[in-house]
């Protein structure tokens, strides 16, 4: 098994705009080529998502082709990218990160699906194509959420354990993080906040459990895949939670600053649904001071790593300057 390379040095600037407007840091420590890491790390946890799932030809084909239908929409995959972004800083080998990647991935996916009913967010479009149900139908649309869930942890499963962390311990950073108290408990409390007036308190509990929560889980989990020692484990929780924070700060921000277009799914729909937003309760300046903010503490949380988490650092940037 070949370790994680490191991808050629260039500058990630020019491939990833900064809607967002603020400078992070006034230059990056270390060229790094953002853009083909990306490329390359989709690529290959494309190819083995494509081998852990059944085929659309698996009886019965209509919720094959519904699970591989979102699953396949596109997308920079973002949650596996600091998945082997992690286990690359700590000197973990990449085969042994790509399941738990695809784990995450499949989770991922399913709460979109969910996300995207007429009974949760109602919505026509995700990753620039026609949503689940809108394809399938409201019926097969649960099932393929429910089945991506459940593949989740098929694939966990069949992963090798590691002698810090064995497969009870994997198989739970993966529950929590997607359960009543963490991803569910988010989008209930995002429901259930819809039209109401939300102190700033009340959104950072949405934030940190509807989208931090798995970004969080999907960082720590590369570390897992490392053997990571428990210090960097700390610190790799420490960077996943802000940069679940400001991934979602950055998100209410496009929502009201991008076309339909540009993001691929509808814009406006937070401020139709009179959901709970950072620049609904603080304005879009103060918000991007935060994202921005936040961001910046995921950097420092990474200083034990003395320069060799360089990747999670460039993904931390583009998620804070993405236009998308």
């Amino acid at each position: 098994m070949s370790a994680i390379r490191n991808t050629k040095s260039v500058s990630q600037a020019a491939a990833f705009p900064n809607p967002v407007g603020h400078d992070v840091r006034s230059a990056p420590p270390h060229a790094f080529d953002l853009s083909e890491f990306v490329s390359s790390s989709t690529n290959r946890v494309n190819k083995a998502l494509d081998r852990f799932l059944p085929s659309e030809k698996t009886r019965p084909a209509t919720i094959h082709k519904a699970m591989r239908y979102s699953l396949f929409a596109g997308g920079k995959r973002m949650r596996p990218a600091l998945t082997l972004a992690a286990a690359e800083a700590c000197g973990g080998d990449e085969e042994a990160a790509l399941p738990l990647a695809c784990a995450v991935e499949c989770i991922h996916t399913y709460s979109l699906v969910h996300d995207d009913l007429p009974a949760m967010d109602n919505d026509d479009y995700r990753r620039g194509k026609l949503t689940n149900h809108k394809v399938f139908g409201e019926g097969i649309a649960v099932l393929a959420g429910d089945a991506l869930l459940t593949q989740a942890f098929e694939i966990v499963v069949q992963c090798r354990s590691w002698p810090r962390y064995p497969h009870q311990q994997i198989v739970l950073e993966l529950a929590r993080a997607a359960g009543s108290l963490q991803l569910i408990a988010g989008q209930v409390a995002d429901l259930e906040g819809e039209g109401k007036k939300v102190s700033v308190q009340d959104l950072r509990y949405i934030h940190e459990r509807k989208t931090s929560a798995l970004l969080c889980c999907a960082v720590r989990l590369g570390g897992i895949s490392a053997n990571c020692s428990l210090a960097q484990l700390k610190a790799l929780t420490d960077f996943g939670y802000h940069v679940g924070l400001a991934f979602q700060v950055i998100d209410d921000i496009l929502d009201v600053t991008q076309t339909s277009e540009q993001l691929g799914k509808t814009a406006g729909k937070d401020t139709k649904a009179q959901k709970a937003t950072y620049p609904s309760i603080v304005g879009l300046e103060k918000s991007r001071k935060v994202a921005t903010q936040l961001t910046n503490k995921a950097f420092a949380a990474l200083k034990p790593f003395k320069g060799k988490a360089v990747a999670l650092e460039a993904l931390a940037e583009y998620l804070l300057k993405r236009d998308r």
